[in-house]
């Protein structure tokens, strides 16, 4: 399982590697690279995302031969470096990224079987989103080349579709449907792209046809070639595109009679072994369920006394719950529901992450070159899309990091928050660690470009923590909001256990949430639906973070007055996103090397 490692590490290895060592760690290597570069040369989306623009106006293969196609392969080439490379003669960094690779193999061999256990559509997130956002925010066009791949890729979303329709045939037959509530919250974000111009009469242009006319305009083409391929791009929309999504609405109307309102993945065949598995490799450590309920009822409880504290700061009177309240509904905590009200708030977050900016050589050695910039998720997609995000900049430069913020209604992103939520999302968050971890030097690219959401997340929440001790949060309702977003993610390993181990209800669900935390009913409600089509997903952020402090603390204690903050954070991260097992195994020699 992910997080069982057991690696050894040799003091001044890399500095008196002897030539068989070298020369292992680099066949080992090209190998990672290889693999990972083969992959990428499978899925046309892939390439995109790292800046590719081969199979530019491609889409990726979602069909379960390619799933059972990529087994083979994972399988074939599991076995080689089994065969082939001998461990020991490996360097440090590359047992590391060979213990990594093979646990990874391990997994999606022995999760295979579970493949088909997620929820391709649903309220959150899915092909039926994902298709029009990754064209308008992926699929650069700067010449007549990637605007004609735009048209093309136009054109090959009926196919998409249709792929996908197949594959929520397929998973009904192994009895994995979402929940009723999914449905209509589906339904509705499709027909949210396919509503304006040129699908219908209205004055207004559609999300993909603005995106694509906007494009089109900024290209030094001739006339007579950008109506042509403005028409093109027209009757793909009208003839293709809009049949698609016509026939994943009716699928999914159809589908929808048949959903029951079961949460939990305890109604899987097997779905207590699936959610073991989750678990495990979401958290990359062998907690149970029962443990990271208690865990979350611990956090808890800790951060409501927290919170009272800072009740008596600002004399509040009254308890916990109307300090709640207080929170929820004075006006003062909010931005006006209008686009100026919107336009404050980015303008705002603006300033925060600027102000972080100049901060950061304080808290870091090694800083991304990648420039961060800051947005309003598309009207699309703001209705049913997560209230914030990172989408990490290309690897060639050719675009930056993006922090999005999700200002559907300014209710749901309250002032007292949007510190808390830019030090997450964009520096020293997110965009510290993955835009870094791309130019990292001496490690393969699946480490660069991967991913292990307990350290992600986890690193993501610790950086909440990190500005308070650097003095900011000043405003004591910002310090409030920073202990309501933690208290968040404590709620989430209390209810995503309890929705698929304990067997809550949805209802349950929001219930806790509702009596522990400052948060809207509509928000209770969207985190707990969250929950039942993610399972596990939610809780890697309080266990990540939980795991950095401890290491942090062990490093300090280890260290005294020699314990450098900068050096602590330049070994978190330039080993790339890892398994928390491996990081405390980084620290471990940090400690030793000091």
């Amino acid at each position: 399982m992910v997080g069982v490692f057991y690696i050894y590490w040799f003091m001044g290895s890399l500095c008196f590697a002897q030539p068989d060592t070298i020369s292992e760690s680099d066949r080992a290597n090209t190998f990672f690279d290889r693999v990972f570069d083969e992959r990428v040369a499978r899925y046309p989306e892939r390439q995109t995302y790292l800046g590719i623009k081969d199979n530019y106006g491609d889409w990726n293969d979602s069909s379960d031969a390619m799933a059972r196609q990529e087994l083979e392969i994972t399988k074939e080439n599991l076995a080689w470096l089994n065969e082939t490379i001998d461990y020991e003669k490996l360097d440090v960094q590359t047992k590391i990224s060979y213990l990594m690779w093979v646990q990874r193999a391990e997994d999606q061999i022995r999760n295979f079987k579970y493949r088909n256990y997620n929820y391709p559509v649903n309220q959150m997130f899915g092909r039926h989103t994902g298709v029009p956002s990754f064209l308008i925010n992926m699929h650069l066009a700067g010449d007549d080349s990637d605007a004609g791949n735009y048209v093309e890729r136009l054109k090959g979303i009926g196919e998409v579709f249709d792929q996908l329709i197949d594959n929520l045939k397929m998973r009904e037959k192994l009895g994995v449907l979402p929940p009723k509530f999914v449905f209509p919250r589906a339904i509705e974000s499709c027909r949210n792209v396919i509503t304006g111009a040129p699908f219908d009469d209205s004055a207004e242009d559609s999300a993909l046809w603005e995106d694509f006319r906007s494009k089109l305009q900024k290209l030094d083409l001739g006339e007579p070639r950008k109506v042509q391929l403005q028409t093109e791009a027209r009757d793909a929309l009208v003839d293709l595109v809009k049949p698609a999504y016509e026939r994943l609405i009716a699928f999914l109307q159809e589908q929808g009679s048949r959903a029951t309102t079961d949460d939990g993945v305890w109604k899987f065949e097997d779905g207590d072994a699936f959610y073991n598995e989750a678990l495990h490799l979401t958290t990359t450590t062998k907690l149970t369920a029962e443990e990271i309920h208690q865990i979350g009822l611990n956090e808890v409880k800790r951060i409501h006394n927290e919170m009272r504290s800072i009740m008596k700061t600002v004399e509040f009177e009254g308890d916990l719950q109307d300090f709640f309240e207080f929170m929820r509904t004075d006006e003062q905590f909010y931005y006006p529901n209008t686009e100026e009200g919107k336009e404050a708030y980015i303008k705002r977050a603006v300033e925060v992450i600027d102000d972080m900016k100049e901060r950061l050589h304080t808290l870091f050695i090694t800083k991304p070159e990648a420039d961060l910039i800051v947005k309003r998720v598309e009207a699309f997609r703001e209705k049913s899309a997560g209230t914030a995000f990172y989408q990490p900049p290309a690897p060639d430069g050719s675009r930056p990091g993006i922090y999005y913020a999700n200002l559907y209604d300014t209710a749901n992103m309250p002032k007292y928050k949007l510190e808390a939520l830019a030090y997450h999302e964009g520096v020293p968050g997110h965009h510290m660690q993955l835009a870094l971890a791309q130019q990292l030097e001496g490690i393969p690219k699946f480490r660069k470009f991967g991913g292990y959401t307990a350290y992600i997340e986890g690193w993501g929440l610790y950086c909440e923590l990190l500005p308070k001790e650097m003095g900011l949060y000043t405003n004591p309702y910002s310090d409030f909001g920073r202990l309501s977003m933690e208290l968040w993610r404590a709620c989430r390993l209390v209810v995503d256990t309890g929705i698929h181990h304990k067997k809550w209800t949805r209802e349950q669900g929001i219930s806790y949430y509702q009596n522990n935390t400052p948060d809207t009913e509509r928000d209770c409600i969207r985190m707990v639906e969250r929950h039942i089509v993610m399972a596990s997903q939610a809780t890697a952020y309080k266990i990540g973070m939980l795991k950095i402090l401890e290491l942090r603390a062990r490093a300090k204690e280890a260290l005294g007055e020699r314990f450098d903050i900068r050096e602590f954070h330049d070994v978190v991260l330039r080993g790339g996103p890892v398994p928390l097992a491996v990081l405390d195994k980084m620290i471990d020699e940090y400690i030793a090397e000091h």
